[in-house]
């Protein structure tokens, strides 16, 4: 007697194509939240425009900016949203620190120089803070990064508390190299570029500089050059985007 045949194996019914795109907007909806925590709470990396933090950050470099030191504030979002004032959490900035903030028109990167409280004054290039001079160390001249032909000296700057950290010297009389006293107001903190005359910061007030920046304008601290594009390298030219200088890959900023 001839066996009975299989049965056939039922169809899996077919998903709706609705359902698939829903699942992949939900898979990219969760992927953009993940990455949007981590840039808001953790990390941020930069792309450095100018040459204002020269020597030790150059342009085209690619820098990681750590979110936790400092705490939270409106500017650790992006876009800068007006959401709340102050800062949660975290430890209050020290002198000397490379920090991240919000400027009057963009992003920019600095050194602290001044906490609330404090008096800052440049004179022949000297940077005084509550009366005393940071202690200077000349090396010697320099190379400018962007401008090689541009003799510039090397100087070994310690601020109050004792962080050292390598600048482009300021000339004695230059523009910015002999100011008034700057009263830093509270909730206020004073940035200089390392480039000395080559940074518009908080010398200059907020039309022409950076002026006063609010404690809840700072995006996070400055850790680390990840890579570094070389000069010429740029976002629109597809056939530069391989101009790197790997000797500036993985710098610890000072």
């Amino acid at each position: 007697m001839p066996a009975d045949p299989l049965p056939h194996a039922s169809a899996a019914p077919a998903v709706p194509f609705w359902r698939e795109v829903w699942e992949i907007a939900k898979t990219l909806a969760v992927g953009l939240l993940l990455a949007l925590a981590l840039r808001i709470l953790v990390f941020q990396p930069n792309t450095i425009p100018s040459s204002s933090m020269e020597p030790g950050i150059v342009t085209g470099d690619y820098v990681f900016v750590s979110k936790w030191p400092y705490g939270w504030g409106r500017g650790s979002i992006p876009f800068n949203p007006p959401l709340f004032h102050g800062r949660l959490f975290g430890q209050t900035p020290k002198r000397g620190d490379v920090i991240v903030f919000h400027g009057p028109r963009e992003l920019l990167i600095k050194r602290l120089i001044g906490l609330p409280g404090d008096r800052v004054q440049v004179v022949h290039g000297q940077v005084y803070v509550n009366g005393r001079p940071n202690l200077r160390e000349f090396l010697g001249p320099g190379v400018d990064h962007d401008d090689p032909g541009r003799p510039v000296p090397r100087v070994i700057e310690t601020a109050e508390g004792g962080k050292r950290y390598l600048t482009f010297g300021g000339s004695a009389d230059g523009e910015g190299d002999n100011t008034g006293v700057y009263a830093v107001p509270a909730g206020m903190y004073f940035f200089m570029g390392d480039n000395r005359d080559n940074s518009l910061d908080s010398r200059w007030p907020s039309e022409v500089g950076v002026g006063f920046v609010p404690a809840e304008m700072l995006v996070g601290r400055a850790e680390a050059v990840l890579v570094s594009w070389r000069p010429g390298a740029s976002a629109l030219k597809p056939w530069t985007w391989l101009h790197l200088d790997p000797q500036r890959f993985f710098l610890r900023v000072r």
